[in-house]
């Protein structure tokens, strides 16, 4: 008996950077093969009714590549959160839609916007991933300029009162800034000549008590 030998399925792997990128517009791949699938897969997820017309079928595919560019992803990430936002937009309507048909009951409606709510929430947090990915997330404070006059003190943090308050935190964290005795910190103000004052000579205080006439017993 002859053996016959399985041949092995080998897949050839294309670096996707080596692609032309004629469709990176709509998957932010240079692979327009990946371009292309992740096309195909958002296409898939709209529902064109029972009885399509091919007029609304291509609308509805016009719509999903014009929002996949309006995204513009750029990178293979980026396409794929794409994807997920036009399909999680298209249930969230069809769910919408199917809450307000004529004669729905009062469960389906109660049903569909739950389902909608719930899409709604998806799509926030995947636009909420996308910005993240793309640095938007991201909140940077820059202090340029901190000005000490002499004899003050700068300080980060909350400062603590005698009397109460809050507690203070710049002790011993890296970001406290403080102006150490003996080194002031120069101003950009242009320094003053101190103006003598003439003061008043030392003049005798009025005795306070007064000499009253009193009038006579019977007057």
């Amino acid at each position: 008996m002859s053996k016959t030998k399985k041949s092995a399925e080998t897949l050839a792997i294309i670096d996707p950077a080596s692609g032309k990128g004629g469709l990176k517009a709509v998957g932010g791949s240079m692979s327009d093969d990946w371009n292309s699938a992740l096309m195909e897969q958002t296409i898939r997820s709209i529902w064109y009714g029972s009885d399509p017309k091919p007029e609304r079928i291509n609308i509805s595919r016009q719509a999903a590549a014009t929002a996949m560019i309006g995204i513009a992803p750029k990178d293979e990430i980026e396409g794929m959160v794409a994807a997920q936002l036009v399909a999680c937009h298209n249930a969230t309507m069809e769910c919408y839609r199917r809450a307000m048909l004529p004669g729905q009951t009062h469960v389906g409606w109660n049903d569909n916007l739950n389902h909608a709510s719930k899409l709604s929430r998806t799509y926030a947090a995947l636009l909420e991933t996308l910005n993240r990915h793309r640095g938007k997330g991201q909140q940077k404070v820059t202090v340029e300029h901190v000005h000490v006059h002499d004899g003050g003190q700068a300080i980060v943090g909350n400062v603590e009162t005698p009397g109460g308050g809050f507690a203070s935190k710049s002790k011993g964290q890296p970001h406290a800034l403080a102006h150490a005795p003996g080194t002031p910190m120069r101003s950009t103000d242009t320094p003053r000549e101190p103006v003598p004052v003439t003061r008043d000579e030392e003049r005798p205080m009025p005795d306070a008590r007064r000499n009253v006439t009193g009038r006579a017993e019977g007057e």
